[in-house]
């Protein structure tokens, strides 16, 4: 980095986030970097979520904190079901051998997931430390996995975390043809019904806009995410009678 640079908070463990105005802006090398350091404890995540605030970085780099502005967001009402993929859901609701579950296999899930690559990012950014940190995230109720069962087998799904009525996207995976997409319209049935306005998105990418998702001021993020997080948390369990949710 240049010395032009913006200077970078570095927190010790324990120590209290900053302002997600000090964020740096879109003219920096990072955009959204917000701060390095502290610790990925199960406590420190639920703070940071409950901020706007999330961890990504690759091997090498210390723990980064980002809180991008503008913030990608999936509005659960505008969600994009093409008809390509209605077909399959249709199928898949149908029949005997295909299912979702959710959190019964959250570590195969995230296992799966390091194994991707985020866009316009070379290797994968769920680093090991990290997913012991969110299986940990997970047994203290806050990381979840919304799975795609065919015939016995997992065969996609993505995980994502969810405090009071706010929930956050963070990585798919599939090894059959639109296995994600399914869980991913699962989960948007799911919020539906529990009436969860948005799935944080985090950052743009042109497939999440072809689902629906947009772009949202981060101070209107964070406003939002303040009221969501207040309210309690919806039970994590999907119920078939939901798919009713995306005919509507």
């Amino acid at each position: 980095m240049s010395n032009d640079s913006p200077r970078l908070t570095w927190l010790e463990p324990g120590e209290p986030f900053p302002p997600l105005t000090q964020a740096w802006g879109v003219d920096s090398p990072a955009p959204g970097l917000l701060c390095a350091g502290n610790h990925l404890s199960a406590d420190t995540l639920a703070a940071a979520y409950a901020q706007g605030i999330f961890p990504w970085y690759s091997e090498g780099q210390p723990t980064l904190w980002w809180s991008p502005d503008p913030r990608m967001v999936l509005q659960v009402d505008d969600f994009r079901l093409h008809p390509s993929l209605k077909k399959t859901l249709k199928k898949f609701s149908q029949s005997a051998l295909c299912e979702i579950r959710f959190d019964h296999a959250f570590g195969a899930v995230i296992q799966a997931c390091s194994g991707s690559a985020r866009q316009g990012q070379a290797g994968t950014w769920i680093l090991p430390e990290m997913v012991t940190a969110y299986t940990q995230f997970h047994q203290a109720g806050y990381a979840h996995s919304v799975e795609t069962w065919i015939n016995g087998a997992l065969v996609g799904g993505l995980y994502c975390i969810n405090i009071g009525h706010a929930v956050f996207g963070e990585s798919m995976f599939h090894h059959a043809t639109d296995a994600s997409k399914i869980a991913l319209a699962a989960l948007v049935a799911f919020c539906r019904t529990h009436h969860v306005p948005w799935i944080d998105c985090q950052q743009n990418t042109r497939h999440l806009a072809s689902l629906g998702a947009r772009e949202m001021p981060r101070h209107r993020f964070a406003a939002q995410l303040e009221s969501l997080c207040l309210q309690p948390a919806p039970v994590w369990q999907f119920e078939p009678a939901m798919w009713q949710q995306l005919s509507q």
